[in-house]
This record gives C-alpha cells, structure tokens and sequence, in this order.
C-alpha cells in the first residue's frame, strides 16, 4: 500500500497521491472551467481509468466530453480534429488525460483555440513563442497515466509534421497546465512493455539533462535524484505493476526528468525523434535502444560526471560501472539490443543523420554532433 501523498508548486501545483484522480473536478473548477474537454488517445479512451474520470467530471456538473482521436506520435491533423472538437462542443478548458501522446496533443488544443497563426509559427526557435496571442488560451489539468514523459510539468508539446514526418517541439509557457493530478493508481494497468519504455525515457531525460554541458546547476541535482528513483523503483513496478510505492515513485521520477531537461537533451533523442518519426516506434523504447551507443560516443567528455552519477547512485566502478548498469536494466525489462532487434533496416541512416543533427536536442550533446559522426553513431546503434 503506498502512503506516498504530496503537494508541490513546482513548476505547477502537483497533486500526487493514490486516489487522487477524486480530485479532478476542484482542480478543474479552480482553473474556472465549466465545461472541460477530456482529450486522450485512442488506446486509453476505452479503458476503465477514463470511465472514472469522465464520471468524476461529470458527477460535478461539468459535462461528459472525450476527444480520443490522437496517434501515437501526434500530429497536426490530430491537433486541428481536436480544436475543431473544443470550440464545437463550447469548452472552456482542457484535460490532458494519458502517455506522452494524450498530453502533449491536449495540451497543445488548448493552446492552439486561441491562435489564427499556423501551430508550426510557435516552433521552439528563437523567441517564436512571442508570436502567440494570449487570449483565449484555454486552461488545462493534466492527468498522467504512465510514468516517463513528463509532459504535465513541461512548456512544450511534440507535434509530428505528417507531411514531412519530423517532429517539432511546439513551445509557449502557457503549454504548463494549471492543475496536475498525479495518481499512481492510474498507471496500474499500464502494460510490462510500456512500464518499460515510458520508465526508461524518464531515465534518459535524467541522464541526458545531467551529462548536457550546459549552466543550470538545479537541474542537474534534480535530474541526479530522478536517476536514483529510476534505479530502485522502475525494476520494481515491472516487476509487480500493483506496487503502488513503486509507481508513486515512477512518477515522480518522470516529472523531474522533464524539469531537468530545461537544461538540455542529446543525441539519445536526437536520435529517436527520426526514428520515432519515420518508424513510428515508442519513444522510451527507442531511447532505450540507442543509449548505450550514445553512451559510448559521448564516453570522453562525460566520464568524470559520470563517475561521480555511478557513486551517488550506489554503483561501483566509475563510468564503466554505470555503463554496465545501464546494459543490465536494459536486459532486465526486455529492451531490444539494438535497432535492427527493433525491426529497423539500416537503408534510411543517411537521411535520419541529416534529421537527427537539425534535431533541436542535438545542440545539447556534450559532443558536437556532426552529419558524418551522426552516421557513425546510427551505424553502431544497428
């Protein structure tokens, strides 16, 4: 039975707690709403974790409305679906129910009903976001149900372009929601493989946060303890998916490694986001996959920093310990060892270089990503 229960302001008001998801009408009502839209993805919008929500949302007065039209890797015409939905059915608020796909699209509906501009003019570029019209931006509770993005605590949502199929990371501080409900009960049901791949991008944002070379001291600290949350609590909430513990744990794990990543990101996602893109593979699982060749490219400019990860987190034996540590978790919860073990052909390496260098994580690798070593470094992950 978890006893964990917390409430955080930072960087929102963060509700975490078994049963909390009881919560979710106050917290829509303390954002003004009157009429929320619940937007998911289609896996979820069937499951009985929804049922409770909507139910929740409708026992308060506050209506019965679900949008579950949303891919995996979400796109624009997702987005536009979804807007078309929120001003159709009148709502005045949004919440962002599910993974990475369900959050980041709802996040971004509730940002996009008070925009004429195209989505793409608030790329993460420059200071693009200022392009925004700040009214009619609708509020958002975000409800997590796995434990790896942690896109309830972050700015930003990831948009595939499905002309071009890369992804863009869409931007404005309006993208944080207002309320998130945190509740571990929900993640319960998450299947073995997703448990997995969502608690490994928790761990790679942590890792990648960390090793960026990047200025921001409370970053670093926050993504050092995310690490350690990861290590003793992802090989239990795969183990036993009802250890309420472990998973309270995982969640918080995920929402410090988006907080983290203000510091930057590297080529693990840089390398992902194409694949994700072309392939359409899961996120945390294919970050899982590349991140022992990452490790490796990067090994020069990282080994002290590393060494001093592997002593915090009780692991011997300087960078080749962490190394080591990272390959054993990797077996443990059933990651592929490679990119072809996940079904990819190495045909398209030249062309997911020329994208994972344009990538926006490429600018935080503690080595400089160049087209050739790009190519050097998708080979060895084959």
């Amino acid at each position: 039975m978890s006893t964990i229960s917390a409430n955080w302001s930072y960087p929102n008001a963060f509700k975490l707690g078994r049963g909390r998801i009881k919560e979710l009408a106050d917290a829509c009502k303390s954002l003004g709403m009157k009429k929320p839209l619940l937007i998911t993805d289609r896996g979820l919008a069937s499951m009985a974790i929804t049922a409770t929500a909507l139910d929740i949302l409708e026992d308060a007065g506050l209506g019965r409305a679900i949008f579950a039209d949303v891919d995996p890797n979400p796109n624009e015409k997702n987005l536009q679906a979804g807007v078309k939905a929120f001003k159709d059915g009148g709502h005045d608020g949004v919440v962002a129910f599910g993974g990475g796909s369900g959050l980041d699209l709802g996040k971004c509906v509730a940002f996009m009903v008070g925009q004429a501009r195209p989505v793409w003019d608030f790329e993460d570029i420059g200071d693009w976001w200022t392009r925004a019209s700040l009214e009619g931006i609708a509020p958002i509770v975000a409800v997590p149900t796995t434990a790896g993005t942690g896109s309830e605590v972050g700015r930003a949502s990831v948009i595939t372009n499905s002309a071009t199929h890369v992804k863009k990371i869409i931007f404005h501080p309006k993208f944080l929601p207002g309320v998130v409900i945190a509740d571990p009960e929900l993640t319960v049901g998450m299947p073995k493989v997703i448990t997995a791949g969502t608690g490994m991008d928790a761990f790679a944002h942590c890792l990648e946060a960390y090793s960026s070379p990047f200025y921001h001291p409370m970053s670093a600290g926050i993504a050092l303890e995310g690490m350690r949350l990861v290590k003793e609590f992802l090989p239990r909430a795969y183990r036993e998916g009802t250890d309420l513990e472990a998973r309270a744990n995982m969640m918080s794990a995920a929402a410090m490694g988006a907080v983290a990543f203000q510091k930057g990101l590297g080529a693990i996602h840089a390398l992902s986001h194409p694949i994700g893109a072309v392939y359409n593979t899961h996120h945390g699982m294919t970050n899982a996959v590349v991140m022992p060749a990452v490790l490796r490219f990067n090994r020069k400019a990282i080994e002290d920093k590393i060494a001093r990860a592997a002593a915090y987190l009780g692991i011997s034996g300087g960078f080749d310990g962490f190394y080591d540590y990272v390959l054993k978790l990797r077996a443990e919860l059933g990651v592929p060892e490679s990119l072809a073990a996940m079904g990819i052909a190495p045909d398209r390496i030249d062309e997911l270089s020329a994208m994972a260098i344009e990538d926006p994580s490429a600018g935080g690798n503690p080595v400089p990503m160049t087209l050739e070593n790009t190519k050097a470094l998708f080979r060895d992950c084959f």
